[in-house]
């Protein structure tokens, strides 16, 4: 059997050799050519998988290691035979983690109390939900709005969108969608931006386009973080250049989320051939004893992981992408011995 696997997905080796020959290509250069004899395809967010690129070719399994699925054509996989399988949730707790390491350094910075703002979450699946949980441990108050779940199942703690747009912190988690009832592009734009104000703070972690940025550039806000956005890697440098945080998507680049996006396309190739699972790969993470020594949070939480060298590394942009390729070993909260209290959910 023979697997194409962008190179960049973790211990791609470790996990997938079982299964034949590997051959490991950067994201951006798998083309129509290097799938062609392919029986599997596993990618992350910078193949654009759909007929251009598996038309003539023998692929039978498409596994992408990340939860965004805009770089995936679903129905032409699926009009196909393909099998489709993608890591959906893998990131969550490093996405989440994230926003919440923000927050406290903000408050820190412009001096206040985040038990006193309201939160509110755009988009409640995998990372929303976390979020949502560690804003409970942390005592912040959060406004939830998610359409489609609420059309489905009817929860009643959910608000509308103005009404989350209106928080003190207002944060992007949705997919990025182009129809259906509910589409996620450009979901903040000219005609809802009156909502956010320079009291606002703006987080964008979700995917590039969610907000029209054409909108945002003119737009004053207590603080923008941006860690998705249009056109990547060619970001806006206006948005850049005045943010408080500007990432080049890493957002969910945690050492943990990377091999939890492996694993799980793993376990769907294991059940799509009928093999049976390696026990073993569930312990390729083995970050040993860690113990951090801040004596609070926002120190604690900077010594776990500082995402302002994040920003520092793509001041100029061509990094982007060779940054997000050799992206620092990250752990998340969990692995760590700390004698200040994290809000691990």
């Amino acid at each position: 059997m023979k697997l194409v696997i962008d190179n960049t997905c973790y211990a791609y080796k470790e996990i997938f050799d079982c299964f034949g020959e590997i051959t490991a290509i950067a994201g951006r250069d798998i083309n129509a050519s290097s799938v062609k004899d392919a029986d599997v395809l596993i990618v992350r967010s910078r193949t654009q998988v759909n007929q251009a690129l598996l038309s003539g070719s023998q692929v039978k399994f498409v596994g992408s290691t990340v939860v965004g699925l805009d770089h995936v054509d679903q129905d032409y996989l699926k009009a196909k035979g393909t099998q489709f399988f993608s890591a959906q949730g893998c990131n969550s707790m490093a996405v989440a983690e994230f926003v919440i390491s923000t927050i406290v350094n903000l408050a820190n910075e412009l001096n206040f109390n985040y038990q006193k703002k309201t939160l509110g979450i755009i988009g409640v699946g995998n990372v929303g939900t976390r979020l949502a949980e560690k804003s409970k441990l942390m005592g912040i108050k959060t406004l939830l709005n998610d359409p489609p779940r609420q059309m489905h199942e009817s929860l009643d703690n959910f608000v509308d969108l103005n009404t989350a747009l209106s928080a003190d912190i207002v944060t992007f988690h949705t997919p990025l969608t182009v129809d259906g009832k509910h589409p996620s592009y450009q979901l903040l734009n000219e005609n809802n931006f009156h909502h956010i104000t320079n009291k606002t703070i703006l987080f964008n972690a979700a995917r590039g386009g969610v907000i029209k940025e054409a909108i945002w550039q003119k737009h004053k806000t207590l603080a923008n973080i941006i860690d998705c956005w249009e056109d990547e890697p060619n970001i806006n440098p206006s948005l850049q250049n005045t943010a408080y945080l500007a990432t080049p998507h890493i957002a969910g680049h945690s050492v943990d989320a990377k091999f939890m996006g492996s694993f799980i396309v793993y376990k769907a190739l294991c059940a799509f051939l009928g093999e049976k699972e390696d026990k073993n790969i569930r312990n390729l993470i083995n970050s040993g004893e860690l113990s951090i020594d801040g004596g609070n949070l926002k120190d604690t939480l900077n010594e776990i992981y500082d995402f302002q060298q994040d920003a520092n590394a793509i001041k100029d942009i061509n990094n982007f992408e060779d940054y997000r390729r050799n992206y620092p070993i990250r752990y998340e909260w969990h692995h760590f011995k700390s004698k200040t209290a994290l809000p691990i959910a």
